[in-house]
């Protein structure tokens, strides 16, 4: 049986560290060295004073296309950090979009790493500005940005659906302020909880907004509120969908969160954007105290007003009542000539007025003299064509065209059936008169 060359086999190997020199030599290229990288924070930790993370890239769709770990020893980690946070107002931490100066670091034990030297501040700077202008053309390109802004905020806000963590100081800090102003103003705020920072900031704060939609007849707006902090923990508020809801609220939002050097999406959407909200409660305060002024104003007008009229009406008063002894005086002086001199007038105008009569008495006398002559000649001629009618209609006149009148026992016969057999009739003509006797009688039909 052949033996396996074990000689043989040991000449062709290398040992794993032998290799990872190998890779360590390979990668002391300077192409390598002290390069500006761009990536993503992810899994940053602080342990033994040094800064251990990961540097991400990842596409469009989100998926990580380049990972490597990175370091920052204790020696820089201090100064990079204050370098940063005073630039950005934050810390490092995952999620933000980095550059850093690095190099590539092999460790035949730990493997490959990148040793992070230095930071650019402002490049994330100019990325969160980014984000929050691409949120802004986004929210102005579906015409929603100034929808909020545009609303009409009532002349007196008192009826407050407040937004805030329960707990806050600058919850407290608000409603000490509100409720304890030194013009004695009422306020009704009702708090709706949510959370103020941190990754569930957004759901939970459009999460009460939905809470106080289905109840907005009874406030007058919303104030959205958190006291100061970090930059860092007010990205949460440079959110789309929380400035979404904000911009489209139906009623006025009044956003007091941070500084008055932060500035986020949600201050350009809501209707009042303050510094603090110690500064909401003031904005408010000041509106109930101008429309007291104004109030004031009003109510003083009025009063100046009312005085002036009454004045006036005083002195008309005063006028007249020192002139009514003269007018009456004068009235009764009036009244009293005119009766004079209607007086006087009387016998002209009887004098006309009975000279008239007489002359319209004339004038009926002579009218009725005529309509007397002419009812008379009417008369006349009626009772002219009544004799007329009377002789033709005469009975002699009848008898003269040719009829005649049968009597019996005195009386005219009419009708056939009064007649019987040997009846003696009479019968009457035009000349004179003859006797009948009757031997029959025949009716016609009618």
């Amino acid at each position: 049986m052949t033996q396996p060359n074990i000689i043989a086999s040991e000449t062709k190997g290398i040992t794993l560290h032998e290799f990872n020199n190998r890779i360590k030599r390979l990668l002391n290229d300077r192409s390598v060295q002290n390069c500006w990288i761009i990536a993503d924070l992810s899994d940053v930790a602080i342990r033994g004073g040094h800064c251990y993370l990961e540097l991400v890239e990842k596409n469009a769709t989100g998926a990580t296309v380049a990972k490597v770990r990175g370091i920052i020893w204790s020696g820089r980690v201090q100064y990079l950090r204050s370098k940063f946070l005073a630039v950005t107002g934050q810390d490092l931490k995952s999620g933000l979009k980095v550059m850093v100066e690095a190099s590539v670091n092999y460790h035949e034990q730990y493997g490959l790493s990148v040793i992070i030297t230095d930071i650019d501040p402002s490049y994330t700077m100019g990325d969160m500005e980014r984000l929050r202008r691409e949120i802004l053309a986004r929210l102005q390109r579906e015409g929603v940005l100034e929808m909020n802004r545009q609303l009409p905020v009532p002349p007196v806000v008192q009826r407050i659906a407040v937004v805030s963590a329960a707990g806050a100081a600058g919850y407290g800090d608000f409603i000490n302020q509100l409720h304890n102003n030194s013009y004695g103003l009422q306020f009704y705020t009702c708090l709706f909880q949510a959370t103020m920072q941190g990754a569930n900031t957004s759901p939970s704060i459009i999460a009460a907004l939905d809470r106080i939609a289905a109840h907005g007849n009874l406030f007058d707006c919303v104030v959205i509120i958190r006291g100061g902090g970090s930059t860092s923990d007010l990205n949460s508020f440079d959110d789309y969908n929380l400035a979404a809801n904000v911009a489209q609220f139906p009623l006025p939002v009044i956003v007091g969160i941070g500084h008055d050097r932060d500035v986020t999406v949600l201050d350009y959407v809501a209707a009042i954007r303050v510094k603090t909200p110690t500064a909401a409660a003031e904005w408010i305060i000041t509106r109930g105290v101008e429309a007291l002024s104004r109030l004031d104003r009003l109510t003083t007008s009025i009063c100046e007003a009312v005085r002036q009229y009454l004045n006036a009406a005083a002195q008309q008063l005063s006028y007249y009542t020192g002139n009514i002894p003269f007018m009456v005086s004068s009235r009764i002086e009036s009244n009293r000539m005119q009766l004079s001199h209607l007086l006087q007038m009387i016998p002209t105008a009887t004098g006309g007025r009975i000279a008239a009569a007489d002359e319209r008495l004339k004038s009926f006398a002579a009218a009725i003299g005529q309509a007397r002559v002419q009812a008379v000649a009417r008369e006349n001629l009626k009772l002219k064509s009544l004799s007329d009618k009377i002789e033709i209609l005469s009975p002699q006149n009848t008898l003269r065209r040719g009829y005649s009148i049968t009597t019996i026992n005195g009386h005219a016969v009419s009708d056939v059936g009064e007649l019987n057999y040997d009846d003696i009739v009479t019968t009457r003509l035009a000349n004179g008169t003859f006797t009948s006797k009757v031997t029959e009688t025949i009716k016609t039909r009618k």
